[in-house]
């Protein structure tokens, strides 16, 4: 509850791009720990000490609010794992591995994110359903590029099937996680790669001897 003390408790002047900020860190709070239904804009308002109509003028309306919470997250999210993969270009299998370590460490590192994105079962509305659609194919489309660099000649379609069922797999380890807290960001992450990369390091191999100038030059 640490943020919404520190919102109930400050009272400085703020810029409107620092008062949306401090709005969301508030409502993303308030909608992970109560879940979205459950949530009134009277209670997220009282908390960061606006009035309720101040606070329609922010967002529009609840949905407006869950869904700016929900884009920075997405944000976030895309910063942390293309950062980490960034850091090992040119070396497909370890930059696998550390944009797979990076998304199982936000889901550690940012619980109330993570708790946010869990509540989509209780979420209804088409703005919102689109919304959270968006993180799976934001994060395939990051998969998919990151394979396309190491397989530069391979089928679209088929880099595309990769992609979906990595971030499937990604999806299913990380609610797994939730029953088995001793296993760490890396051990999950040593788990799916002990079942990816032997398929994939052989797509590779193979792409090399038929493809060797393009992957020499890559």
């Amino acid at each position: 509850m640490e943020i919404a003390q520190r919102a109930a408790s400050g009272r400085k002047r703020m810029s409107r791009a620092e008062r949306e900020q401090q709005i969301l860190g508030v409502a993303e709070e308030v909608f992970a720990t109560r879940g979205y239904q459950a949530t009134s804009m009277d209670d997220i308002a009282r908390r960061v000490g606006l009035s309720k109509p101040m606070l329609y003028e922010y967002f529009g309306s609840k949905e407006g609010l869950l869904l700016a919470c929900l884009e920075r997250v997405r944000r976030e999210l895309l910063e942390a794992t293309t950062s980490a993969a960034a850091a090992n270009a040119g070396d497909p299998e370890r930059q696998l591995h550390d944009g797979l370590l990076a998304f199982f460490r936000f889901g550690e590192e940012h619980k109330q994110s993570w708790a946010l994105l869990r509540t989509e079962s209780a979420v209804v509305g088409a703005g919102l359903d689109t919304e959270l659609e968006g993180f799976r194919t934001q994060q395939a489309e990051f998969t998919e590029e990151m394979l396309r660099v190491a397989l530069p000649n391979t089928d679209p379609a088929r880099l595309e099937a990769f992609a979906e069922a990595i971030i499937g797999a990604c999806e299913r380890m990380a609610l797994w996680r939730e029953n088995r807290p001793e296993i760490t960001p890396e051990r999950v992450t040593e788990h799916l790669m002990a079942l990816i990369w032997p398929s994939l390091s052989a797509e590779v191999a193979a792409a090399h001897r038929a493809y060797p100038a393009s992957h020499d030059q890559g």
